[in-house]
């Protein structure tokens, strides 16, 4: 292989703009789906051309790895005879240049003129030698949710990796950590309208497009919404249609309903007030797809309160956030009074949090802003950062999920706020959708009905004792959850006792019973002291009524 005819890499400059949104026809999608399928461009098949070492250090966003196993595929071959993986991989997710020779014969039927006219690819000439760069990124995909596999091939901006430079104000992102995070914590029980708020690349709605009558997805971003338009036609059969619309938040939708609401919305809190916000204006720009243009984190809290004005009666709203912690009021304490403003059933998981260092370091890094590529916009951003939080005297950062319902009739019942660092089993969509249902079978009984009720232990459940050397009962008993959010209760030996008796023959009351007569103590009281517990245990999925709840 001549040395003309090697893949390149991206050159290095400054920002660069956005390439034009791609746009084919229905027939062109479909024939580049079944290139794309035969080329064996999936996440599993780029995963073994390019081995564990190279993968693992490309989902860090290391490049070289990779760069140099595809290198080797393709090195003293001629182009037309690349693995077609390879040819891909390198134009597509690692920004690099290859001969047209190479892409015809990666995608036969469509061709490297095909993906031209479609905007893919852009190239100096038509000549079977010419190089061609790839204008998006067109990133396999593979996930499971609620619903199950999917495998699905994502368009959307060339990401900061591949351009080598940082990224442009109306970056569309592909599908990033929050983006899989929201897909894999939504339920994906069968629903009639799905709104997709803040739609980006279309990815919540390619998932809803599965359990839904129908989907509606919004933006803000014209070039967001005609990548969402491509990937869905890209990905979903005809008679899956998901429709678009442009806005901000909630205005395209006053006055409609939904079953479910779930959104990705531009939640990171962003200096946009005074000197700060000029400063990081200045510095950095404004991304469409994460600042919001509210201060603080105004932006999670309006719409949470005002998401009921398109749920529908039993809908539910599934969303990812960010809120402050401000010194001498808990976090739970300032969220919750916007579950108290929203009128709805809330439950909300703080999943991680960072101080206000670390988070303007995080946000600063993710457009493509360095202190090695730009030492003054990185100190000005970094200061401005700071600023922005100590005039609000917030002391840390929380970042979770939250979940919202529009009670049937009567006023809400749910109002939970918890924090969960741990690890998690996804996808937990169907977990959550349990555990609301749970919420509902116990909200219509009391501690007597209950009693009266037959339950079953789910199979992810455990027990685990801890015992000291010798003693002959433990002093620990712990009972675990494998599923969901992987729970652990620190349980009483008569609590135990009764779990491990919930085989869906006996009552509550009956086992009580039994182990009150046991233990020689009175049965009632007993039983009352257990009810508590019980009810977190139906709640959280530990146990569940033998006939379903």
């Amino acid at each position: 292989m001549s040395r003309a005819a090697a893949p390149s890499g991206p050159t290095s400059s400054g920002p660069t703009p956005s390439d034009p949104a791609p746009v084919a026809t229905p027939a062109a999608l479909a024939t580049l789906r079944a290139d794309l399928t035969g080329s064996g461009y999936t996440v599993d098949g780029v995963a073994d051309l390019l081995g564990d070492l190279a993968s693992a250090a490309l989902h860090r966003e290391q490049a070289v790895p990779a760069r140099r196993a595809v290198a080797a595929a393709t090195a003293g071959r001629e182009p037309s005879r690349w693995d077609p993986r390879a040819t891909l991989a390198h134009l597509f997710l690692l920004g690099g240049q290859v001969p047209r020779a190479a892409l015809d014969a990666a995608v036969p039927a469509t061709g490297a003129v095909g993906l031209e006219h479609a905007g893919l690819v852009v190239g100096a000439g038509s000549g079977r030698d010419d190089a061609v760069r790839a204008a998006v990124d067109l990133a396999p995909y593979a996930a499971t949710d609620a619903s199950g596999d999917v495998a699905w091939w994502l368009a959307s901006d060339r990401s900061e990796l591949a351009r080598d430079a940082a990224i442009a104000p109306d970056h569309v992102l592909g599908a990033g950590g929050a983006s899989l995070t929201l897909a894999q914590v939504t339920s994906r029980a069968p629903v009639g309208r799905v709104l997709d708020l803040g739609t980006g690349c279309g990815i919540q709605a390619l998932h809803a497009a599965r359990h839904a009558g129908s989907v509606l997805g919004t933006d803000i971003s014209a070039r967001a919404l005609a990548y969402a338009r491509f990937n869905a036609g890209l990905n979903l059969e005809p008679a899956q249609v998901i429709e678009l619309r442009r806005g901000s938040m909630l205005e395209p939708v006053a006055g409609e309903r939904f079953d479910l609401v779930v959104s990705n919305p531009p939640f990171v809190i962003t200096p946009h007030q005074g000197a700060a916000g000029r400063a990081v204006h200045d510095a950095l720009g404004d991304f469409e797809y994460r600042d919001g243009g509210r201060a603080g984190d105004d932006l999670v809290r309006d719409l949470v309160t005002n998401l009921g004005s398109v749920l529908a009666p039993g809908g539910t709203a599934q969303l990812l956030g960010n809120w402050e912690h401000r010194r001498g009021q808990p976090w739970a304490e300032r969220v919750g009074e916007w579950l108290d403003a929203s009128g709805l059933d809330g439950w909300v998981i703080q999943r991680e949090v960072l101080d206000p260092a670390e988070y303007a370091e995080t946000w600063i890094r993710d457009g493509g802003t360095t202190p090695d590529r730009d030492p003054a916009g990185w100190a000005a951003a970094y200061g401005a950062w700071l600023d922005d939080f100590a005039a609000r005297d917030v002391a840390a950062i929380g970042f979770g999920i939250v979940t919202l319902r529009r009670p049937v009739d009567g006023p809400a019942t749910l109002r939970r706020l918890e924090e969960h660092t741990g690890a998690v089993r996804q996808p937990l969509g169907a977990h959550l959708a349990a555990s609301l249902a749970a919420h509902d079978w116990l909200a219509a009984r009391d501690d007597a009905a209950l009693a009266a009720e037959r339950l079953v232990v789910a199979p992810d459940v455990t027990e685990e004792r801890y015992l000291t050397p010798g003693a002959a009962d433990p002093n620990v008993v712990v009972i675990r959850q494998g599923d969901g959010l992987g729970r652990g209760v620190h349980a009483s030996t008569a609590l135990a006792a009764l779990v491990g008796a919930c085989d869906g023959e006996l009552s509550v009351g009956q086992i009580a019973g039994a182990i009150a007569t046991l233990f020689d103590v009175d049965a009632a009281a007993l039983l009352a002291e257990l009810a508590p517990a019980v009810r977190r245990l139906v709640r959280d999925c530990f146990v569940r009524p033998a006939g379903g709840a």
